[in-house]
């Protein structure tokens, strides 16, 4: 195939260093998204070998091609040629984990079955080496008659060999049915294709041996052909094909999958792939043993999210404040340099001073996406999943809930988007339902400004602060307020038994840091990138709102000598009246009344309005607000300017430790977020979902705000 550009599948079970590969082969030459209409990722790539260019597409990872699942059919219908949004491979990169070839080479002899040129990578070999696993390449080479190599994916070494064996590959397909079906078997394959398969349906030819034993197996006509014309006629060829087997003495539902592991057990039998070392257990096997266990296993997970979080906010502190301290000087520096007016004041009060109130937290952000990082990389993160899920059955949420919440610590949208592979629709709703409870990263930015401004930095336990432990108390709530959810709405709706839920824990091992910090880079840039152009666009808005219309100023505040720094009183300082008697103002006034109660005044209730945008506007609201009322040259941090607020008519803090508290509990429960009720409305197709979910976490949000807030004042605090 010298010379000739290919577009090359990458094909494996998941957890078997697919992406490292792909990572490998494609650098920084890749590009990952979603597929149309669907929440499955896509990847693609390109690797030049020998001066030619090749695609290289990512395939979901799957156990089988019986597609099921949304995933398992992207990948089926991409190896057949039949699914457009993606180019039919000229070649597939088969990779199995080499610790556990019985159940990755399934899938193989399903490729096999595709009759698509193959190569067949054998990675981690050398974790099967350190398990005492021998696997005889070369006798499962000749068995299944495509090229086998050994490889680790973390090698330089063993990519340059694949880029060879891809380079050297004479594009010749396996024949299908290489692993011999008995003729009962194969008769019955021969029944479906001929009478249904090949007159009946638009499938290619080499579709068809799946599609046959996908029919036979599954005892019924599959959802491709529900709505067919000639359903009938499929269903009397499904039963007379099932009926043969069944007098020549075999099970309809395991003839395939007994033949397979006959013939996948000859491939690795004079290498026996599953031989193991029984007189010594693994080391995963060891920390597992403790990891997952049923008592230490929690109690473990929650010391990492506790430690993880403290980490996130103590390491990020240092870099924050030379952020702040950057913008500060920046707007100082365009204040004193630019001659006042109206571009001046949209730059330094508008834009600058949004910005700076959202970048600020980038630290934080790309810390949080390095810890995530690293519990994936290490194979730590299906661990949790596995930890959780017995806990989370308990509670009426599905197993598989356990991926989509814990995604959700990101950002509720792929969240939400990763519920599709829950098949209960009940359970899938459920976990829609309650997912926005757990703490986004779009929060962080509002609960480091109020707890490092009004939250104490002294040790509770030691070594964890307690702006630290404030920090792991707020995301440890929204998990319980989601379990209280999940478990009350179970009682309303469900369709039935749920599904069981599977999960492979795949081998610890060193996480590849290259990945981490481009991980970690990546989404730290998305961050600036999207919510960056949110702000932008608010903060001019907010700036025009914060300085319009243009008011008279009484004598007797106009010759006021109070700073803004000292007070935010609208009766001493002239740009404070202003501020308060603009549209922003007028706006916050109007809905103060409601918003009181809960110990917030008029410019939060400005900042919960502009925050449904995107949760970390509240920050560059703050930020525009009160840098609205500022001087040329006098700006100071947002921080500062919290702690200094003053009540007008008592002369007290705006701000206390407890309205603070209040407002990151509403934060913590409220639907503040128009990006996660679109995504809803999508997903549900169905624009009530949303409107319930925007109803009762407002409601919700409201009621707990109210009862710690006058709660604490009634204790006194």
């Amino acid at each position: 195939m010298k010379n000739q550009p290919l577009t090359i599948a990458l094909v494996g079970n998941p957890n078997t260093g697919k992406s490292t590969l792909f990572n490998a082969l494609t650098g920084l030459k890749q590009k990952v998204g979603n597929y149309p209409g669907v929440t499955v990722e896509r990847k693609t790539g390109s690797v030049e070998i020998d001066g030619t260019r090749h695609k290289i597409i990512d395939l979901p990872g799957t156990y089988s091609l019986n597609h099921k699942k949304v995933d398992e059919r992207i990948a089926y219908q991409t190896l057949i040629g039949e699914y457009e949004y993606e180019e039919t491979p000229d070649l597939a990169v088969l990779v199995l984990d080499s610790t556990n070839l019985d159940r990755n080479m399934y899938l193989a002899t399903q490729v096999m079955d595709l009759e698509i040129p193959m190569i067949v990578l054998l990675n981690m070999s050398d974790l099967a080496e350190e398990r005492g696993i021998e696997v005889d390449t070369n006798t499962i080479q000749k068995r299944l008659g495509v090229p086998v190599l050994p490889i680790v994916a973390k090698d330089k070494g063993d990519i340059q060999n694949v880029r060879q064996a891809i380079a050297d590959h004479d594009l010749e397909a396996p024949k299908p049915l290489s692993w011999k079906p008995q003729q009962p078997l194969a008769e019955a394959i021969t029944l479906i294709t001929d009478e249904w398969l090949h007159p009946h349906t638009d499938l290619p030819d080499r579709a068809h041996p799946i599609e046959a034993l996908r029919l036979i197996s599954n005892n019924q006509v599959s959802d491709d052909f529900k709505n067919h014309p000639r359903r009938e006629v499929a269903e009397e060829i499904i039963a007379k094909a099932q009926s043969q087997l069944e007098d020549a003495g075999e099970n309809p539902t395991a003839v395939e999958v007994m033949a397979r592991y006959k013939f996948i057990e000859q491939c690795t039998s004079n290498g026996n792939g599953n031989h193991r070392q029984e007189e010594s257990e693994t080391l995963s096997d060891k920390i597992d043993a403790v990891v997952t266990h049923k008592f230490l296993g929690p109690v473990i997970l929650v010391a990492i999210l506790l430690l993880m979080f403290q980490a996130i906010f103590s390491w990020a502190e240092p870099f924050m404040n030379l952020i702040d301290l950057f913008f500060v000087q920046a707007g100082n520096t365009v204040a004193e340099t630019l001659p006042p007016g109206i571009l001046n004041d949209l730059l330094v009060e508008g834009i600058i001073a949004g910005l700076g109130g959202v970048v600020i937290f980038l630290p934080q952000i790309m810390f949080l996406f390095f810890f995530i990082s690293i519990l994936e990389g290490t194979g730590y993160m299906a661990r949790a999943a596995f930890v959780m899920d017995g806990f989370m059955t308990r509670i009426g949420l599905h197993g598989r809930s356990v991926v989509p919440l814990m995604s959700g610590f990101a950002c509720a949208v792929p969240g939400i988007m990763a519920a599709r592979t829950i098949e209960s629709w009940s359970d899938r709703l459920i976990t829609i339902m309650v997912l926005p409870f757990m703490a986004c990263s779009a929060r962080l930015p509002v609960y480091a400004l109020m707890i490092s401004a009004f939250v104490p930095n002294e040790n509770a336990f030691g070594f964890i602060s307690m702006q630290g432990l404030t920090f792991f108390g707020l995301y440890i709530f929204g998990i319980v307020m989601a379990i209280l959810a999940a478990w009350v709405m179970k009682m309303f709706f469900t369709d039935g038994e749920s599904t069981p839920f599977m999960m492979e824990l795949p081998s610890y091992k060193m996480p590849k840091w290259s990945a981490v910090f481009y991980n970690m880079f990546e989404r730290g840039w998305i961050f600036v990138k999207e919510a960056g152009k949110i702000i932008m666009a608010i903060s001019i808005v907010l700036w025009f709102l914060a300085s319009y219309p243009k008011v008279e100023v009484p004598d007797s505040i106009t010759n006021s000598t109070t700073t803004t720094e000292a007070s935010f009183n609208a009766q001493e300082s002239a740009s404070s009246y202003k501020l308060k008697h603009s549209y922003a103002g007028q706006i916050g006034q109007f809905i103060e009344p409601v918003i009181k109660p809960l110990g917030f005044d008029w410019k939060i209730g400005i900042g919960l309005i502009t925050s449904f945008a995107a949760r970390e506007v509240m920050v560059g609201t703050l930020n525009t607000i009160y840098s609205v009322g500022e001087s040329g040259g006098n700006t100071t941090t947002l921080k500062q300017k919290l702690i200094n607020d003053k009540d007008p008519d008592t002369g007290e803090a705006v701000f206390s430790t407890l309205s603070a508290i209040s407002l990151m509990v509403f934060f913590a429960l409220a639907m503040q977020c128009m990006s996660t009720l679109a995504i809803v409305r999508r997903e549900t197709n169905s624009w009530k979902w949303p409107a319930i979910m925007f109803i009762y976490m407002t409601a919700l949000a409201y009621i707990c705000s109210l009862v710690v807030y006058q709660g604490g004042q009634a204790l006194g605090w």
